[in-house]
């Protein structure tokens, strides 16, 4: 009876050795693995490419930049869709967009991120839609991304192609998808994300309260706006066209909405007109 209770009490032991190990240890031994493990010349080459201001980047976000690019090639499996094959090409450009929001920010975010699925083009989502009265239909629509807080992320391809040939207009779907992401780390998806602080959340909300009827106002006027009008949808689909604005038009968002730049500046702890600027 000693003999066994000794042997279950042995391996409980071994079991919790194993449990401490992999949560305490391993994600540091895996992070320095994938430091140590060389960029190959061509994902840089694609990177130099489909984001044109990577040399204005220092040195550390460089190699930041490139530490997060293999976590996330390692950590996320890609997808093609309606016979798309997936490349080299296809996974860096996505993943350097994507790490590009975390570039300065502490820890690996995207960690519930299991799939990143891609078609060639624009795909139609099934939907079932409940009314008023209860009666369930079905909705099919058109989309050129989606973010879905199960782990998965949904890309056109040649809208992707479409957002980094042109990193100044304001429309980019990686950086609007991987916003979501990040907004879904809180638990619910409300254009609130994690901050740094709880003070932080005034500051957030009333801010991005104001702007955001701003932008349903001027919607609804027909007015014109820096940020894309798809933002005053709700408040999450705010915080995601806000985001593509910062990083792509962020001298004109500082110029007419300093208080949303300096806001979106806190939370990703970076200042894309530093990159973007031409002297």
């Amino acid at each position: 009876m000693e003999m066994r209770f000794l042997i279950a009490l042995l391996l409980l032991l071994a079991i919790v050795c194993v449990v401490v190990f992999y949560v305490v240890f391993w994600p540091g031994i895996r992070s320095r693995k994938i430091q140590q493990q060389a960029f190959p010349e061509v994902w840089l080459e694609t990177v130099r490419r489909r984001l044109p201001f990577y040399d204005r980047l220092s040195s550390e976000q460089q190699t930041r930049l490139q530490y997060l690019i293999k976590r996330f090639l390692a950590d996320h499996n890609f997808v093609g869709c309606a016979g798309l094959e997936i490349d080299d090409e296809i996974r860096i450009t996505v993943a350097a967009q994507a790490c590009l929001l975390i570039l300065n920010k502490k820890g690996y975010h995207y960690r519930t991120l299991k799939s990143v699925l891609v078609y060639p083009s624009t795909f139609v989502a099934t939907r079932e839609v409940r009314d008023d009265l209860g009666l369930v239909s079905t909705n099919h629509t058109a989309l050129l991304g989606e973010s879905w807080d199960q782990g998965k992320v949904v890309l056109a391809w040649d809208n992707v192609e479409k957002g980094v040939c042109n990193l100044q207009d304001g429309q980019n779907v990686v950086l609007h998808e991987f916003a979501h992401q990040l907004d879904s780390e809180s638990g619910v998806v409300n254009g609130a994300p994690i901050l740094q602080t709880r003070g932080a959340y005034k500051s957030w909300a009333h801010v991005f309260h104001k702007e955001y009827e701003e932008l349903n106002f001027r919607k609804q006027n027909n007015y014109k706006s820096l940020l894309d009008d798809y933002g005053a949808t709700n408040p999450a689909e705010f915080f995601a066209v806000a985001t593509e604005t910062f990083f792509e038009r962020p001298t004109e968002m500082f110029a007419h909405h300093r208080e949303l730049f300096q806001e979106l500046a806190a939370y990703y702890q970076v200042d894309p007109k530093q990159w973007l600027s031409r002297d």
